[in-house]
Protein backbone atom coordinates (compact mmCIF):
# COMPACT_ATOMS: atom_id res chain seq x y z
CA UNK A 1 0.00 0.00 0.00
CA UNK A 2 1.15 3.31 -0.90
CA UNK A 3 1.03 5.93 1.90
CA UNK A 4 1.50 9.28 1.02
CA UNK A 5 1.27 12.27 3.66
CA UNK A 6 -2.06 12.39 4.21
CA UNK A 7 -4.36 13.12 8.07
CA UNK A 8 -4.18 9.48 8.37
CA UNK A 9 -0.70 8.43 6.84
CA UNK A 10 0.87 8.54 10.22
CA UNK A 11 -2.13 5.91 11.66
CA UNK A 12 -1.65 3.98 8.63
CA UNK A 13 1.64 4.17 8.66
CA UNK A 14 1.65 2.87 12.59
CA UNK A 15 -1.14 -0.16 12.16
CA UNK A 16 0.93 -0.97 8.47
CA UNK A 17 3.72 -1.61 11.02
CA UNK A 18 1.53 -3.50 13.82
CA UNK A 19 0.54 -6.14 10.93
CA UNK A 20 4.25 -6.91 9.91
CA UNK A 21 5.33 -7.22 13.44
CA UNK A 22 2.64 -9.47 14.38
CA UNK A 23 3.39 -12.17 10.98
CA UNK A 24 7.01 -11.59 11.50
CA UNK A 25 5.73 -13.35 15.53
CA UNK A 26 4.13 -15.98 13.39
CA UNK A 27 0.76 -14.81 13.27
CA UNK A 28 -1.49 -13.84 10.35
CA UNK A 29 -3.63 -11.31 11.06
CA UNK A 30 -6.85 -10.75 9.00
CA UNK A 31 -9.45 -8.38 8.71
CA UNK A 32 -11.92 -10.99 10.37
CA UNK A 33 -9.55 -11.21 13.32
CA UNK A 34 -9.55 -7.44 14.03
CA UNK A 35 -12.99 -6.99 13.13
CA UNK A 36 -13.90 -9.60 15.79
CA UNK A 37 -11.88 -8.43 18.50
CA UNK A 38 -13.41 -4.37 17.80
CA UNK A 39 -16.85 -5.83 17.93
CA UNK A 40 -16.45 -7.56 21.14
CA UNK A 41 -14.10 -4.49 22.53
CA UNK A 42 -17.75 -2.11 21.66
CA UNK A 43 -15.84 -0.61 18.45
CA UNK A 44 -17.24 -2.30 15.71
CA UNK A 45 -15.21 -1.56 12.48
CA UNK A 46 -16.20 -2.16 8.98
CA UNK A 47 -14.28 -3.60 5.75
CA UNK A 48 -13.89 -0.41 4.20
CA UNK A 49 -12.82 1.72 6.71
CA UNK A 50 -10.03 -0.99 7.67
CA UNK A 51 -9.56 -0.60 4.51
CA UNK A 52 -8.66 3.43 4.44
CA UNK A 53 -7.14 3.61 8.01
CA UNK A 54 -4.38 1.20 6.61
CA UNK A 55 -4.19 2.87 3.71
CA UNK A 56 -3.92 6.54 4.97
CA UNK A 57 -6.97 7.92 2.20
CA UNK A 58 -9.81 8.63 4.59
CA UNK A 59 -10.26 11.19 7.09
CA UNK A 60 -8.32 11.29 9.82
CA UNK A 61 -9.73 8.91 12.67
CA UNK A 62 -11.05 10.42 15.46
CA UNK A 63 -12.47 7.89 17.41
CA UNK A 64 -10.41 7.60 20.74
CA UNK A 65 -11.83 4.06 21.62
CA UNK A 66 -11.69 2.10 18.22
CA UNK A 67 -7.89 3.30 18.56
CA UNK A 68 -6.97 2.04 22.33
CA UNK A 69 -8.73 -0.89 21.42
CA UNK A 70 -6.72 -1.42 18.17
CA UNK A 71 -3.79 -0.57 20.27
CA UNK A 72 -4.71 -3.16 22.96
CA UNK A 73 -5.22 -5.55 20.08
CA UNK A 74 -1.61 -5.14 19.00
CA UNK A 75 -0.10 -5.35 22.39
CA UNK A 76 1.34 -2.21 22.44
CA UNK A 77 0.88 1.39 24.35
CA UNK A 78 -3.17 2.12 24.27
CA UNK A 79 -2.31 5.99 23.07
CA UNK A 80 0.26 4.61 20.35
CA UNK A 81 -2.28 5.14 17.43
CA UNK A 82 -3.70 8.13 18.54
CA UNK A 83 -2.43 11.64 16.79
CA UNK A 84 -1.55 13.24 19.80
CA UNK A 85 -0.02 9.51 20.88
CA UNK A 86 4.01 8.84 21.56
CA UNK A 87 5.18 8.07 17.98
CA UNK A 88 7.89 6.46 19.42
CA UNK A 89 8.11 2.50 18.27
CA UNK A 90 7.47 0.25 20.95
CA UNK A 91 10.18 -1.77 22.22
CA UNK A 92 8.76 -5.04 20.74
CA UNK A 93 7.90 -3.46 17.14
CA UNK A 94 11.34 -1.85 17.20
CA UNK A 95 13.04 -5.94 18.22
CA UNK A 96 10.99 -7.07 15.30
CA UNK A 97 11.47 -4.95 12.81
CA UNK A 98 15.29 -5.18 13.26
CA UNK A 99 14.95 -8.62 13.31
CA UNK A 100 12.95 -8.96 9.83
CA UNK A 101 16.19 -6.91 8.78
CA UNK A 102 18.75 -9.26 9.32
CA UNK A 103 16.75 -11.74 8.00
CA UNK A 104 16.24 -10.05 4.75
CA UNK A 105 19.98 -9.42 4.83
CA UNK A 106 20.66 -13.33 5.36
CA UNK A 107 17.79 -13.80 1.98
CA UNK A 108 19.86 -11.84 -0.10
CA UNK A 109 23.32 -13.28 0.87
CA UNK A 110 21.62 -16.90 0.34
CA UNK A 111 20.66 -16.06 -2.95
CA UNK A 112 23.66 -14.24 -4.04
CA UNK A 113 25.68 -17.77 -2.98
CA UNK A 114 23.48 -19.99 -4.91
CA UNK A 115 23.87 -17.87 -7.69
CA UNK A 116 27.62 -18.48 -7.69
CA UNK A 117 27.75 -21.73 -7.45
CA UNK A 118 30.65 -23.29 -9.01
CA UNK A 119 32.64 -20.72 -7.38
CA UNK A 120 35.79 -22.11 -5.31
CA UNK A 121 35.06 -21.67 -1.62
CA UNK A 122 38.13 -19.56 -1.18
CA UNK A 123 36.27 -16.70 -3.63
CA UNK A 124 32.92 -17.12 -2.28
CA UNK A 125 34.44 -16.43 1.45
CA UNK A 126 36.02 -13.34 0.05
CA UNK A 127 32.39 -12.37 -1.75
CA UNK A 128 30.92 -12.66 1.97
CA UNK A 129 33.47 -10.38 3.24
CA UNK A 130 32.89 -8.39 1.40
CA UNK A 131 28.99 -7.44 1.47
CA UNK A 132 29.56 -8.06 5.21
CA UNK A 133 32.20 -5.13 4.93
CA UNK A 134 29.62 -3.16 2.81
CA UNK A 135 26.84 -3.92 5.27
CA UNK A 136 28.66 -3.15 8.31
CA UNK A 137 30.00 0.13 6.23
CA UNK A 138 26.22 1.11 5.46
CA UNK A 139 25.64 0.97 8.97
CA UNK A 140 27.75 3.03 10.70
CA UNK A 141 26.88 5.90 8.23
CA UNK A 142 23.40 5.47 9.03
Amino acid sequence: MSIGNTPGSSLARKLNLLLDTAEAEGRKVSYNDISAAMKAAGTPLSRGRWHYMRAGTGPAVKKVELLQNLAEFFGVNKNYLRDDGDDELPARVEAQMELLTTLREKKVRNFAARQLDGLTPEVLLQIRNLIDQQLDGHDEND
